[in-house]
């Protein structure tokens, strides 16, 4: 819950009650709910979800499924230790509910297998946001969509398979809400309890799975980017999660599920699979086939991690097979090493591993880099991003650039543009809702034959409806248009736009938030100081300050960044590199010292952006979060800010 005062918590849950009825009503939801929330009942509305639903509607249940034989034996031993109204409820990974005990799930029957619980079908709930997110979560009274959660909290927290890169269900705890409390008090019990369910899942795990699992774990213990496939599932470590897209993953996929498939052929059978197949992620250490083998490797590697009930350990993998390498078509460059784990005579999977980067290949990536003018940044990230939409935008086809707010799209497109070394673009956006400019230029295009200089089209998420159909007409007589459009997701889009959008993506280019690229920081500073006024020295910043930049999450991205120096050098009057204290107030506030669940983190974050829209005026920051003075500031002491 976004709870803005926990003494007594009744003004923030009123406030949000209020801003939920605003919203209902077709009016902005208004200052102090946070965005996620605005977003989350947004979806709802799209999705066309009534409020007054008097129950979630029902699906076909699954028949017998492995996550309930599982979690059936800890659910049964909890769900008796419930008190005051609370009840336990398990679903699976889409969003199913598979069993229900203790006190009733508010507005479902006692036999709740089958109940449809997804965002689509009831809107904002903590089961959905856990599986979304894979991470706790929690969601009370208001917050919830439907009228009939609204005295309802609860607290779900994710399951995860021993050979799932993803959850495979979520336990939730319900209880009737509290208006004295901010933190819910079945938190704990579903913490513990589904700690005891993806224990009895690891127990029960095949032994194809766990040598899967204990060869992903292995690879992984010096920090490898590693990937396990078996065709069915797949694990994906952090770090081959950063450097490779989601078509290479669905390669890998393809390629593992090609291994298993055509394993009794032999293993030069095995490699002749499609070419496009082969193309997987840059890869990472690989150890040779002799020390991936063997039980007492596996168990070395990572014992807490791979180490399971008693006789988990039933089965050794025979071999990892000599490893194959392949490029990755966009990964600037990048290799994998894919090796196939056998077992018993038979391929059970592969592990893949990101392998470093040929030195040619990377001096091939900087080339790549150095040709696009305007451009800052060195980071990884950043560099595959620009080498991938360079590869791209050799060719006169469209070419769509997506990414959040602020990341740098409007720039990349500049400088693809004039890579391709065209007439300057025409620049339409669509977010100004200039009536005709789009038809206007698709007209010019078709009569000219391509003499119509290239579009720049920003914020493709905001055409209009006569614009849409323009392209779409255009694309489909000439689908080789000198088109680049930028798109930032999260709007809702309509059948047509959402055509155009799918054309666009098939070539498309997703450039990463600033989160990402934190080591493009230093050169964006530079970049973004330029040269000071007559008379007064270049601005720089200390260590501090930089750190303190590096440790923001930044959601306005690289446009804030912009704006924060802006701001700093209007405001500056002291001399000397930039300290901490003289940053905005939320880029000065230190990380948080302790860890928080997720109600205090939204309450944080909620406080720390009322302190910025305010310009670090706290009697106004209190004022606008429904709070007085005095608890703005015992919550700065306790989230520890007040030393910011």
């Amino acid at each position: 819950m976004t709870s803005i005062d926990d003494t007594p918590a009744g003004p923030a849950l009123s406030s949000l009650r209020r801003a939920r009825d605003r919203f209902l009503g077709g009016r902005p939801p208004g200052d102090g709910v946070p965005e996620d929330l605005a977003q989350a009942w947004r979806r709802a509305r799209f999705f066309g979800v009534p409020r007054d639903l008097t129950a979630p509607p029902r699906v076909r249940p699954p028949v017998g499924p492995p996550l309930l034989a599982a979690a059936r034996p800890a659910l049964d031993r909890v769900a008796p230790t419930l008190s005051g109204g609370m009840g336990l409820v398990l679903v699976d990974s889409r969003c199913r509910a598979l069993w229900s005990g203790g006190g009733r799930y508010a507005g479902t029957s006692a036999d709740v297998a089958g109940v449809d619980l997804s965002e689509k079908a009831v809107g904002h709930n903590s089961a959905a946001l856990a599986l979304r997110t894979g991470r706790r979560a929690e969601v009370h009274g208001p917050e919830h969509f439907l009228d009939l959660w609204q005295e309802v909290s609860a607290v779900s927290v994710p399951l995860y398979e021993p050979a799932a890169g993803r959850p495979a269900g979520a336990v939730t705890v319900v209880a009737p809400l509290a208006e004295d409390r901010t933190a819910h008090p079945g938190a704990a019990i579903a913490e513990a309890t589904a700690h005891a369910v993806e224990t009895e899942l690891l127990g029960r795990a095949r032994p194809p799975e766990r040598l899967l699992l204990d060869a992903y774990l292995r690879q992984r213990a010096d920090g490898a980017a590693v990937v396990a496939l078996d065709g069915s599932s797949r694990l994906v470590s952090p770090e081959a999660a950063r450097l490779l897209s989601h078509e290479t993953l669905t390669r890998l996929e393809r390629r593992a599920t090609a291994l298993v498939r055509d394993a009794d052929t032999g293993p030069e059978g095995a490699r002749a699979g499609a070419p496009e197949e082969n193309a997987g992620p840059e890869g990472a250490r690989t150890g040779t086939p002799e020390e991936n083998t063997g039980p007492e490797g596996a168990r070395s590697a990572a014992p807490e991690e791979s180490a399971g009930p008693e006789g988990a350990h039933t089965a050794t993998p025979e071999a990892i097979a000599a490893p194959e390498e392949f490029a990755v078509p966009d990964g600037a460059g990048l290799t994998v090493r894919m090796s196939r784990l056998t077992h018993g005579g038979e391929v059970i999977g592969a592990v893949a591993t990101v392998c470093p980067a040929a030195r040619r290949a990377r001096a091939a990536e900087r080339h790549g880099h150095d040709r696009l003018p305007g451009l800052v940044g060195t980071s990884r990230p950043w560099r595959l991003t620009v080498s991938g939409a360079t590869e791209l935008a050799r060719s006169a086809e469209p070419l769509l650039l997506i990414g959040e707010a602020g990341v740098g799209k409007t720039a990349l497109a500049r400088a693809l543009l004039t890579l391709r070394g065209s007439t300057a673009p025409h620049v339409v956006d669509a977010a100004e809702q200039v009536p005709g400019e789009v038809p206007r230029w698709c007209h010019a295009l078709a009569e000219g034959q391509g003499g119509a200089a290239p579009l720049l089209l920003r914020h493709a998420e905001r055409l209009g409806q006569s614009d849409v159909a323009a392209l779409l007409s255009l694309l489909e007589r000439r689908p080789a248009v000198p088109l680049v459009a930028t798109h930032t997701p999260g709007a809702p889009t309509g059948p047509c736009l959402s055509r155009l959008l799918d054309i666009l993506s098939a070539r498309s280019v997703a450039l990463p938030p600033l989160r990402e690229r934190v080591d493009d920081i230093p050169a964006l500073l530079t970049a973004f100081t330029g040269h000071p006024s007559p008379g007064r020295p270049p601005l720089t910043w200390s260590l501090d300050a930089r750190r303190a930049l590096e440790q923001h999450t930044w959601p306005g991205n690289v446009a804030e960044l912009a704006h924060v120096v802006r701001e700093v050098a209007e405001r500056r009057r002291a001399t000397g590199p930039v300290r901490r204290e003289e940053l905005p107030y939320g880029l000065r506030v230190p990380p948080a010292t302790r860890r928080l669940s997720g109600m205090e983190r939204a309450e944080r974050t909620a406080i720390l952006e009322a302190l910025r829209r305010h310009g670090d005026n706290k009697a106004r920051a209190a004022e606008s979060l429904g709070i007085g003075r005095a608890t703005l500031y015992r919550k700065l002491r306790a989230y520890g800010m007040d030393q910011a």
